[in-house]
Order: C-alpha cells, then sequence, then structure tokens
C-alpha cells in the first residue's frame, strides 16, 4: 500500500474530470430517431431529483419502479457514468464539484435515470470493476430495468469493460471517453519502465498543482502502483486478454486531441456524428497542467494526437466515434466547469455538457 501523496491525487483528476456542457435526446429504445434536448445548455430543470447516500448517488426525473417479482423491464436503460482513476462522488466534500462535472443534474432533468457510481479511487480495474458491478445490480434493482448503459472517462471504461464481460446480461452498451486500452506511455515513464529524463518533471508537474483536498479524499492510504501496473504496456496486455469484448454488448469508443491537433489521422472516426464533426475547426491549447505530460505521450512516437495523457489511437474500442477539442480534464468539465482552449486564447467551441447529451442521445437513436 502506498501512501496517498501528492502525485496520486494529482493522478486521481488527471484521470478523471468533471463536465458540463452536453447535448442528449430522450427518445426510447427500438432505435427511434434523436429527439429533442429539453432546457438549456447547461440548465438543469426543476423536474431533475437527486438522491445522494453513501459511495454513489443516482439521479431522475421521474420515479423509478422497484423490482419486487416484476418482469425487468427494458429500454430506454439507465445511464451510468464510471469514473476515472481517483474518481471521486463529491471533491473534497463540495457538492458542486462532482467528477462528471454537472452531467447528472443536467441529464436527469432531460429525463434520464443517471447513476455515479463512486468505487475505489486507486485499485486495478478488476477489482473496481467487481465494485461497479455490485453498485450496478443495485440500480437494476432499483429501477426494475434489465441492463443498464455504462459510460466511462479514462479508467471508468476499463472498469465498465469488466462488468460487461463478466455479466453481459446487465449491460446493454459501453462507450468510453479517452480510456487507454492499450496503455498510456505516462504509466510506463512513472514506473520507471521507460527510461525519460522529463520524468522528474512531470512528477513535479502533477504534484504541484493538487493540495491537500484530494489527498484527504482518498484517505491516508490507498494503492496507486496498482492502476499505473494496469496502464503500462505490460499490464493493459495482461487485461485485454483477460476481458475480451463480451458478445451482444455494444461498444463505442470517442477521445480527445489538445496542443491544437486537427482531426483525422488517429482521430479519422469510423462513423461520422454531427456532435463530434461540429468541432472539425476548433483546436485545443495545451493546459499548462499537461505541458511536460503531452510531450511525452506526444513522443510515443512524435506528434501522437493525445489528449495529456491518452493518446487516441489507444482509446479506441469497438466502433470509433473520433476525438473531440478537448484535454484529459475538459472532456469531464475540470476544472470545475473552465472553457477548454484556455489560456492562450484558441476559439474552441466545445462544451462536456453537451458531449454527455448527445453520446446519449446516440445511444438512444441506437435502440438502448
Amino acid at each position: 500500500m502506498l501512501r496517498a501523496s501528492g502525485l496520486g491525487a494529482a493522478l486521481c483528476l488527471v484521470g478523471a474530470a468533471c463536465a458540463d456542457d452536453a447535448v442528449v435526446g430522450t427518445g426510447g429504445g427500438g432505435g427511434g430517431a434523436l429527439t429533442g434536448v429539453g432546457g438549456a445548455e447547461g440548465e438543469p430543470t426543476a423536474s431533475s431529483a437527486e438522491t445522494t447516500g453513501g459511495t454513489s448517488s443516482w439521479a431522475t426525473s421521474a420515479s423509478s419502479g422497484g423490482a419486487g417479482g416484476e418482469a425487468a423491464t427494458g429500454a430506454p436503460y439507465p445511464i451510468v457514468l464510471a469514473h476515472g482513476f481517483f474518481g471521486f462522488e463529491e471533491f473534497a466534500g463540495l457538492d458542486f464539484a462532482t467528477y462528471f462535472h454537472g452531467v447528472k443534474a443536467d441529464l436527469a432533468a432531460r429525463g434520464e435515470i443517471v447513476h455515479t457510481p463512486a468505487v475505489d479511487p486507486f485499485n486495478d480495474s478488476t477489482f473496481r470493476g467487481a465494485q461497479l458491478q455490485a453498485e450496478i445490480e443495485a440500480v437494476l434493482a432499483a429501477t426494475g430495468k434489465a441492463k443498464v448503459v455504462l459510460i466511462g472517462h479514462s479508467q471508468g471504461g476499463l472498469d465498465a469493460r469488466v462488468v460487461a464481460h463478466d455479466r453481459p446480461d446487465l449491460v446493454a452498451a459501453v462507450v468510453t471517453v479517452a480510456t487507454p486500452h492499450q496503455g498510456t506511455p505516462i504509466a510506463d515513464v512513472l514506473l520507471g519502465l521507460v527510461a525519460d529524463d522529463r520524468a522528474a518533471d512531470l512528477l513535479d508537474e502533477l504534484v504541484g498543482w493538487v493540495g491537500g483536498a484530494l489527498y484527504d479524499e482518498a484517505g491516508e492510504e490507498t494503492s496507486i502502483a496498482a492502476p499505473l501496473r494496469l496502464f503500462s504496456q505490460q499490464g493493459i496486455a495482461a487485461f485485454n486478454a483477460a476481458y475480451p469484448d463480451a458478445p451482444g454488448v455494444f461498444y463505442a469508443s470517442l477521445s480527445g486531441r489538445t496542443a491544437g491537433a486537427p482531426p483525422g489521422g488517429d482521430c479519422t472516426p469510423d462513423v461520422s456524428l454531427e456532435f463530434v464533426s461540429r468541432h472539425v475547426e476548433d483546436r485545443d491549447a495545451v493546459d499548462p497542467l499537461f505541458v511536460v505530460a503531452e510531450a511525452i505521450v506526444s513522443g510515443f512516437p512524435d506528434d501522437v494526437v493525445n489528449d495529456g495523457l491518452v493518446r487516441a489511437r489507444d482509446a479506441k474500442r469497438g466502433e470509433f466515434w473520433g476525438c473531440v477539442p478537448a484535454d484529459h480534464l475538459d472532456e469531464v468539465g475540470h476544472l470545475f466547469g473552465d472553457d477548454p482552449g484556455s489560456p492562450i486564447g484558441f476559439q474552441n467551441g466545445f462544451r462536456h455538457l453537451p458531449l454527455y447529451r448527445d453520446l446519449v442521445a446516440t445511444i438512444r437513436a441506437r435502440g438502448f
């Protein structure tokens, strides 16, 4: 067990983030067309309701049916948002600062049942996946639904794959955002498996900006070595061998691009979706937080498109939907809803709340 130092805390948000802008439809299953998105962008309506208890919470704008021996019902399925490395339900006890910044309330205001489990912030995905499965079983028991749709950011996508592999009967679809399905060079550098003279700078960069708030969130002891080994090339190869995609579950993926990278190349999608293609002219500036990390990631080899932590080529799983102009934190709305493109003035139209609305709308249009 390793003490949750500033490095662990920094890596938490680096593998997590908060979101506050997306476009979602409330249409049902059966492959129906996308429906309207409800209220104004980023403004939950009065119909939303949220209940928080223990380590997780879920929100819905309508009451949900219990199980009581009744047959489980089909689509539209509840949405489960799976957080990344060092994820949290509330940042340092601040109820406004969640990992998926504002996403749960925004989707709930549009009629979606949304659950945001908080699993072990520092552990491998086999362990976290078991915790996530237990949360999903509780959601299904409470809602009377047969399955869930899993949307995972960063390591949360690996956790989702564990559940889909072990219990495909519970999962209709898995959509991953910037998940290191093929690992990340950052882990190899930090573990010393790949020599890089910028490793010390990377540690300073990650540790320097995070204070005691996140440290307190994790507790005095935790194991940050386990997820780092998972993200290494050797670790992710073993994970992929153990957790292949499950037949009958739909898989899709999306990534981010920063450092002014344009679309194309590794970001070329398998299918063109408007909520991604609308950002074709947008570029994202490297946030100061990711200056060293992005240089390391893009240097394997040079100029590889990435979001500051995960390469686009490593984020592909199932049907690839392309890249949005956002870094690893922008993808979930952090830091605390700041606009992407800062601080050097790119006019970046990406917002994270519309992203998650559109992800859900796309899933609904597919019949889930």
